[in-house]
């Protein structure tokens, strides 16, 4: 007897890559084989992403796709396993809502007691960190995958381990925030305030920084950083993502003397307009961005900033939006992951404010953006490698 075969399908980002080669590592050991495509398999894993409803219509029309493709060739679909972050919807409601599901597999139930399988033999993915603690209006990360939670650095390390003795060179350490790394966490759910605060302001969310004590001494993720490039097998480490509340002097200059420390630091902004970042609660000016970047810059010439943005956030007016072209023109990003706003059920923006701006706007804002940053630096040469 033939045994079962499973495939993995994953939307977006590199935690859900991730995810995806731990999931493949948990159907190996139970002695499955791994399917030529997702028509042959036994078993499916839809890996979603939920950041925005686009990526949630693609896992949807996928669904589809694979339901109606069964059908024309007159056979049984495979059985579908959904996970990732769609998951905010709730078990019962994904199950309701998508009738082709057979089974919800919360990510966070599958762990790290299999070896990951992996199809790059040179650069490997380590999650440092699951969930956030930020309180980020816009984002439905909270809801999708908890609370933060720190893998321990021993974990970590003995994973490292085995990748530099198995002939990995490149290693790159994921996490919601990794400067929040081993750090003490304090604060409330996200999710638990919203439910319980009818009369929601948005002077009522913490600040992200807040979340946290303050490190004694060196910062953890500093400390990680150095036993990771210990390993001499190891030649480039990269990470990713962070945030400007809390990325902190000993990191800056950890990155400059540290040349196994990839010289591209993607370090998102959302957006360049003051007004806009609070409505955001990103809980940090344009100017303290502008300051850790000097800083980065000051350090080491060769460090080359990449960046996020969202376009067409509530409320965001032209003069608003001009303020974020400026401060693209000064930050001279060589990558910009644009993205436009859609409200995430659930989620603090999408209680405070009426997503007020035609598409049309957005599409525009967005294009204008896309030629100054990624357009112009892809003709001139100057787009860097992003894992």
């Amino acid at each position: 007897m033939s045994p079962k075969t499973y495939y993995i399908h994953t939307f977006g980002c590199q935690s859900n890559k991730s995810d995806s080669e731990r999931i493949a590592g948990d159907y190996q050991a139970r002695g499955y084989q791994s399917a030529k495509d997702w028509q042959t398999c036994d078993e499916l894993v839809i890996n979603t992403c939920a950041i925005r409803k686009s990526a949630e219509d693609r896992a949807r029309a996928f669904l589809h796709k694979v339901a109606t493709t069964a059908r024309a060739a007159g056979r049984p679909k495979p059985k579908i396993i959904f996970t990732g972050c769609m998951l905010h919807h709730g078990k019962n409601k994904i199950l309701e809502i998508l009738s082709m599901v057979d089974e919800v597999l919360p990510v966070n139930e599958v762990g790290f007691n299999s070896p990951v399988v992996r199809k790059d033999k040179k650069h490997a993915w380590i999650p440092i960190s699951a969930g956030c603690n930020s309180f980020c209006t816009y984002c439905i990360v909270p809801y999708s995958r908890g609370r933060e939670q720190s893998r321990s650095f021993e974990e970590i390390l003995a994973e490292v381990k085995i990748l530099a003795e198995s002939g990995y060179e490149e290693i790159t350490l994921l996490g919601q925030n990794v400067n929040s790394w081993g750090l003490e966490k304090v604060g409330i759910s996200l999710r638990k305030m919203l439910m319980e605060r009818p009369d929601l302001e948005l002077n009522h969310l913490p600040d992200n920084q807040s979340q946290y004590l303050k490190p004694k001494g060196t910062p953890p993720f500093v400390r990680l950083l150095r036993a990771v490039s210990a390993f001499p097998q190891i030649k480039l480490v990269r990470f990713m993502s962070s945030n400007p509340w809390d990325f902190h002097d000993e990191l800056i200059a950890e990155i400059v003397a540290n040349k196994k420390i990839d010289r591209y630091v993607h370090l998102p902004i959302q957006s360049g307009s003051n007004s806009v970042l609070k409505r955001m609660n990103r809980g940090y000016t344009r100017e303290r961005y502008a300051e850790v970047v000097a800083k980065l810059r000051a350090g080491d010439p060769n460090v080359v900033i990449g960046t996020d943005i969202i376009v067409g956030f509530p409320g965001e007016t032209e003069a608003e939006f001009q303020e974020t072209l400026e401060f693209a023109q000064k930050m001279d990003w060589k990558v910009a992951f644009i993205a436009i706003y859609s409200p995430r059920p659930g989620t603090a923006s999408w209680r405070l404010f009426s997503d007020d701006l035609p598409h049309t706007v957005k599409k525009h804002r967005w294009e204008i953006l896309d030629q100054l940053i990624n357009k112009n630096n892809l003709k001139a040469g100057n787009r860097p490698k992003v894992i």
